[in-house]
C-alpha cells in the first residue's frame, strides 16, 4: 500500500523542485531557452519508447493530433515559459503557492466550457484560496491592493496557472486510448517546434554553465519522471487519493525553497498558503459530493 501512494508523492517532490529549478534559471538562462531545451530533452528521452507505440497506433494519433497539440501549447509550452518568466521577479515559494489555485480555476473552466455543475462548496473553497492567494500577493497588507500594483511575477504565475488548468479540464476531457508516454512525446514535440523560431529570432540572454544541470532536472525528472509516477500512482490508487498529494505541492515548494534558496517564511505566507490549501480541500470535497450525488430523474 506504501508503494502504490510513494508515486504520486515522489511526483509531488520532484514537481516542487521545478520551483526551485525555476528560480534558479532565472539568472543563467532565459525562459524560452530553459523551457525550449527542457521538452528536447524529454522528447529525445520519451522517443525510444514511443515510437513503437506510434506505428502501431497511427491512425488513433492521426485522430488525436490536434487536440494533442493544443495540449501541448497550453500545458508544454505557454505554462512553463510563463513560469520561468514569473520566477525573475517573485519567489519560488510564491510559485509554489498560487499553484494550488489551479484545481479551482480547473473546475471552474470545467463548468464554463462544458457545463458541469459548480456547487457552492466548490465557490466558498474557491473564495477562501484567493484570499489566501491575496494575502500572499500582497504580503499580508491588504491596502496594497490598492496603493500599489500587484507584483509582475505574481501574475505572471496567475496566467501560468490559468494556463495549465485549462490543460487539465481540457486533458480530463479528451479522453485518449493513446498511451501517457505517446502523449507526453506529441506534447514535448509540439512544445519544442513553437518554441524554436523564439529562441532563433527573439534576443535573450546568454546560457551560462550553471544552467546545464537546471535543464536536466526539468527535462528528465520534471517533464517525463513526475508525470509518469503521477499517472501510475492514479492508476494504482485512484485519482481521489492522489488529488490529496497534489495538495501538499505549495509545503513541499515552500520546504524545499527554505532550505535550498534561503527565501523567508513570513506569517503572511503562512496564513496565506494554509487558507489556499483549506480552500483547495474544501472545493475538492465539494466537487466529489457533487458528483457522487445520485440523479434524479
Amino acid at each position: 500500500m506504501w508503494a502504490d501512494s510513494s508515486l504520486p508523492l515522489m511526483a509531488i517532490m520532484l514537481w516542487g523542485g521545478n520551483a526551485v529549478v525555476a528560480k534558479l534559471s532565472a539568472a543563467v538562462i532565459s525562459p524560452a531557452d530553459v523551457t525550449f531545451f527542457r521538452w528536447l530533452v524529454a522528447a529525445l528521452l520519451l522517443a525510444p519508447f514511443a515510437a513503437g507505440p506510434i506505428l502501431r497506433h497511427r491512425a488513433e494519433l492521426g485522430h488525436q493530433l490536434p487536440r494533442m497539440i493544443v495540449l501541448g501549447l497550453l500545458g508544454c509550452a505557454l505554462f512553463p515559459y510563463l513560469m520561468y518568466v514569473a520566477a525573475g521577479h517573485t519567489t519560488a515559494i510564491n510559485i509554489g503557492i498560487i499553484q494550488t489555485l489551479m484545481p479551482l480555476m480547473a473546475i471552474g473552466v470545467s463548468g464554463v466550457l462544458f457545463g458541469f455543475a459548480i456547487s457552492g462548496g466548490s465557490v466558498a473553497g474557491a473564495l477562501i484560496s484567493l484570499l489566501g492567494v491575496v494575502i500572499v500577493v500582497c504580503q499580508g497588507r491588504l491596502d496594497l491592493l490598492v496603493s500599489h500594483p500587484p507584483n509582475r511575477g505574481d501574475l505572471m504565475m496567475l496566467a501560468a496557472t490559468a494556463c495549465f488548468a485549462l490543460y487539465s479540464a481540457l486533458l480530463a476531457r479528451w479522453r485518449s486510448s493513446l498511451s501517457l508516454t505517446v502523449s507526453l512525446f506529441v506534447q514535448s514535440c509540439t512544445a519544442v517546434v513553437v518554441l524554436f523560431p523564439v529562441i532563433i529570432l527573439l534576443p535573450h540572454q546568454a546560457m551560462e554553465p550553471e544552467a546545464l544541470p537546471l535543464i536536466a532536472y526539468a527535462g528528465a525528472l520534471g517533464s517525463v519522471a513526475a508525470p509518469l509516477l503521477w499517472m501510475n500512482g492514479i492508476a494504482r490508487i485512484g485519482s481521489a487519493r492522489a488529488s490529496i498529494f497534489f495538495n501538499l505541492l505549495p509545503l513541499v515548494t515552500a520546504a524545499l525553497a527554505i532550505v535550498t534558496l534561503g527565501e523567508p517564511l513570513t506569517l503572511p505566507l503562512v496564513v496565506g498558503g494554509l487558507l489556499a490549501l483549506l480552500g483547495v480541500v474544501l472545493a475538492e470535497r465539494a466537487a466529489k459530493s457533487a458528483a457522487a450525488r445520485p440523479v434524479r430523474l
